[in-house]
């Protein structure tokens, strides 16, 4: 077994540190000037990419380069990806709900609170999920099955969110359906096509990452990413505000809350 540069990794830490701090000030700079913190999750996807970049760049001569490769181009696709559908989906509106609500609650300077509540913890939850890309880029064994399984995950994932994001694009454009729930496509599924990819994504990521020692070692970056979208601040924070649509409990009761499973029962169903 190829020994793991141990040195080289932590010594890199740093630096994919200082990458994420330089998003979220680019970012908290532009959300400034907008006056709209909901900016974030347009940098959540890039971030990760940037991330994955600085490890990539310090990883060279000392990671396996077909899993470096790898690595940085499955988080760039995906990240890159998710930037620029949330970036258009936002453009020209207002502060996000969920944040407004959030900010609202800040006793003294909104942006100062915006630091602490938004910013510091998305940084921390990037660095730490991020983890198991970063080994996987200065892992030195080549790549095996386990990888083609991830690649494989990941192709799953990425295709679920992209889907399940332009079937929902198309749904809210046409006016009729405004405040009605889709439950067709791959909503017919499973409620979060989106966020099952993103989980899907990340383990699929994971795997590439944990065929190599100590990949597998990061296995707590991927399940902290799966928890927030399934349990956290994901599916019951949209789920909470889809509760009140006419419709949505039925749509609950028939359709899988995560992982994709055919409907447990027949409903009138919109039409794509």
């Amino acid at each position: 077994m190829t020994p793991f540069p141990l040195d080289s990794f932590l010594a890199s830490l740093p630096w994919t540190a200082l990458a994420v701090v330089l998003v979220l000030a680019v970012t908290f700079a532009v959300a400034t000037a907008q006056r709209r913190h909901s900016v974030m999750d347009v940098a959540w996807g890039p971030g990760f990419v940037a991330v994955a970049a600085v490890s990539f760049v310090l990883s060279a001569g000392v990671g396996d380069s077909g899993r470096r490769l790898l690595l940085l181009a499955l988080t760039a696709v995906w990240g890159l990806r998710l930037g620029v559908h949330i970036g258009l989906r936002a453009r020209g509106g207002h502060e996000d709900p969920r944040y407004a609500a959030m900010l609202d609650d800040a006793a003294g300077s909104r942006n100062a609170y915006a630091l602490r509540r938004v910013y510091l913890p998305q940084g921390l939850v990037m660095f730490f999920v991020s983890l198991t890309v970063q080994a996987g880029m200065f892992a030195a064994g080549a790549l095996g099955w386990l990888s083609l399984a991830g690649a494989l995950l990941w192709v799953t994932g990425f295709g679920f969110e992209t889907v399940g994001d332009w079937q929902l694009a198309q749904f809210k454009k046409d006016p009729s359906r405004r405040g009605t729930v889709l439950d067709t496509g791959l909503w017919r599924y499973t409620r979060h096509p989106n966020y099952f990819g993103d989980a899907a994504v990340w383990a699929g990521l994971f795997l590439v990452a944990a065929d190599s020692w100590p990949g597998v070692l990061t296995v707590l970056s991927p399940a902290l990413m799966i928890w927030m979208l399934a349990g956290k601040t994901g599916k019951p924070l949209t789920e909470k505000s889809m509760s009140g649509r006419p419709g949505y409990r039925e749509y609950v009761k028939s359709t899988s809350g995560f992982i994709p499973w055919p409907p447990r029962q027949t409903r009138n169903r919109t039409q794509p």
